[in-house]
């Protein structure tokens, strides 16, 4: 009888030694610095907006230390997050529109681009702008699709499987237009081909454009959200300008967001939410999102994988009708 009660005291014991071990752990996480990982070279729109954040969230946890880990359109580092290992309850990874696509393109991947994931939430989307040299005689995207139907017009992009590479391929499949794309190394590249007319229309990051349209140098034909723009005032969307041609529902931007590996500890994720939340209600934030055209995201955990999960499935059919699957 004795045995079996001193054996009860001591798995209650154990219990409270368990329950009090994870509260400690909760309470201490981060013991180490955050790594936030992008999976694309310094100087892109990714890379800049990684440094604002994590040079925001560091005043509310610790040093956040930013890794370039660029590759095959972001899949080399996803990969790397996707193995797991030691470190990984200290590493973020700045997820976007390549974190779907590549899935999409390349499907043999080793990795599952929802499960093998901890999604914490969307920070910021920003659209692209439809844009042409300032030298074309297009002034409306119905103009442009009625050419684009009879004659052969080339689209610009940083690379292949690039959000700004699809945009064009969806806005192709939908309209039934004569698009042929010309993949550059980088927007480095591809803006000046566009600046100069050697490429005839592209489907760009809002930052990347935005100077040139407000000095003259291109023309914005329509933004790709299902919203207007506050930045570019009285330009259209896609949906609107393009309704009679079947873009009444096309809708593509840049979203930008937090992932970690699916064993990113529970308490951990509560502690980090509550800082972004933080994060993204500050002044800073919100005096910066300007810069690059950008709106606030919403989603937030398991709200943020359905729509990573939306976005799976429409590059996935894009991806199948461009015939870009490898």
């Amino acid at each position: 009888m004795k045995t079996r009660v001193k054996g009860r005291i001591l798995c209650a014991l154990a219990a409270v030694s368990l329950t009090y071990g994870g509260l400690v752990q909760a309470d201490e996480w981060p013991e180490d610095n955050i790594r936030l990982v992008v999976p694309y070279s310094a100087g892109g729109t990714t890379d800049l907006l990684s440094r604002k954040m994590a040079d925001l969230l560091q005043k509310e946890l610790t040093t956040v230390v930013v890794e370039n880990r660029p590759g095959a359109g972001s899949t080399i580092a996803t990969a790397q997050l996707a193995r797991g290992g030691r470190g990984s309850d200290h590493m973020l990874l700045m997820a976007s529109p390549g974190h779907t696509i590549g899935a999409s393109i390349y499907p043999s991947l080793r990795y599952d681009p929802l499960e093998d994931f901890a999604f914490v939430r969307n920070m910021i989307n920003i659209p692209n702008v439809m844009v042409v040299p300032s030298s074309s005689p297009y002034t409306t995207v119905a103009e442009f699709i009625e050419a684009a139907r009879t004659q052969e017009f080339s689209f610009s992009s940083p690379g292949i499987g690039s959000s700004i590479h699809m945009s064009g391929e969806l806005f192709k499949s939908m309209t039934d237009s004569n698009l042929v794309h010309v993949p550059f190394r980088g927007s480095g590249e591809a803006l000046p081909a566009l600046l100069s007319g050697d490429v005839d229309v592209a489907f760009e990051n809002m930052p990347t454009v935005y100077p040139h349209i407000k000095s003259g140098k291109l023309r914005a034909l329509a933004v790709t959200s299902p919203t207007e723009s506050e930045f570019l005032p009285g330009v259209p969307t896609l949906q609107e300008a393009g309704k009679e041609y079947g873009l009444e529902t096309y809708e593509t931007y840049a979203w930008f967001g937090f992932i970690a590996h699916k064993s990113f500890p529970a308490e951990a994720m509560v502690k980090l939410q509550a800082a972004l939340d933080n994060v993204m209600a500050s002044e800073e934030f919100k005096k910066f999102l300007p810069q690059f055209g950008a709106e606030a995201g919403t989603v937030v955990g398991e709200d943020f994988r359905e729509f990573v999960q939306k976005d799976l499935e429409k590059w996935s059919d894009v991806a199948e009708k461009a015939n870009l699957k490898r």
